[in-house]
């Protein structure tokens, strides 16, 4: 299990603003080379503002000219073993292919882990756009 990886998301969890879920979740990132950043979830009262912890520690982590990630760990307040939601796995795949490792605490020492490819199989990438722009103008 990646302790110190877990420690460092389930201490995100302090910071966590959720005046009105209440459900508090953290993250942390770690780089290729090794450099951890973490994100809290930020509520906000119209929701669709809200910021994810994975997006937040994403946004830390290119701001600071990091773009290359080989692990993340969700954890949440309930340690219900939270996932990535379909828009984070979609921002995470925007740095980081199909191999990423998603560490999900589920309480205690116990952990589920997936690859970015099990939960986001055929993500869309510069590579899909490009080809569908490459098929249009060719039936053009």
């Amino acid at each position: 299990m990646p302790e110190a990886l877990v420690e460092r998301a389930r201490d995100a969890l302090d910071n966590a603003y959720t005046p009105y879920s209440e459900y508090t979740v953290g993250a942390a990132l770690r780089t290729a080379d090794g450099t951890v950043f973490v994100g809290c979830n930020i509520e906000n009262a119209n929701y669709s503002n809200s910021l994810h912890a994975e997006e937040v520690a994403i946004a830390e982590a290119v701001k600071n000219g990091h773009t290359e990630f080989d692990r993340i760990v969700v954890t949440s307040g309930a340690r219900d073993g939270v996932t990535p939601c379909g828009m984070c796995r979609q921002t995470l795949a925007e740095f980081a292919d199909e191999d990423l490792e998603i560490v999900c605490d589920l309480g205690g020492e116990e952990t589920a882990e997936y690859t970015l490819g099990e939960l986001l199989p055929n993500t869309i990438s510069l590579d899909t756009l490009e080809a569908a722009a490459e098929q249009r103008d060719a039936e053009e």
